[in-house]
């Protein structure tokens, strides 16, 4: 199913264990190469050191918070090798710039949905600019349409093929 961002952000590491919050998880760490969710920059109740909390202990998201097992899902930023160039992005989706692979500015990035069995990033919520629609409607793109994500943008393919309206409607049958 897909959640939209809100769920992922400013929540309570909630642990099996001991019934109760154990720490707090502030922001996603997304993966830029794959749109994939792989933590949770977060803090622990007893330290106020820099933790992560790895996608692979978390055992549902759920209204009150992310639920692991127990205090030692919480990881010190550290101790994660595989993760450290991802981490030390600080990669952020809300907010970037979206353009056409024709260098056609199209908006900004107001929220993006997640398919919460893989984490995965499946659609982007693009806010576009108000002087050149009128309609202030969000455009949604598939994550099949992007060609490209940099430090400034995320760059999608372009539509080339104009739907055709007919101008009859199909006789009824």
């Amino acid at each position: 199913m897909l959640q939209l961002s809100a769920i992922y952000y400013d929540r309570d590491v909630l642990s099996l264990r001991t019934g109760g919050p154990i720490g707090h998880a502030m922001s996603p760490v997304i993966d830029p190469t794959t749109l994939k969710i792989e933590g949770w920059y977060a803090t622990a109740r007893a330290s106020k050191d820099a933790m992560i909390v790895p996608a692979g202990e978390v055992r549902d998201i759920i209204r009150k918070g992310i639920v692991v097992n127990d205090h030692t899902s919480l990881t010190h930023v550290e101790d994660l090798v595989r993760l450290k160039n991802i981490i030390e992005l600080q990669f952020e989706i809300i907010g970037k710039k979206v353009i056409s692979d024709s260098k056609r500015k199209i908006g900004k990035i107001a929220d993006y949905a997640v398919d919460d069995s893989s984490m995965y990033i499946k659609k982007l919520y693009v806010n576009q600019n108000l002087l050149k629609n009128f309609t202030s409607q969000q455009l949604i793109i598939d994550r099949s349409q992007i060609t490209e994500i940099n430090d400034k943008y995320v760059v999608v393919r372009e539509s080339t093929q104009k739907s055709q309206v007919s101008d009859r409607a199909p006789a009824a049958a």
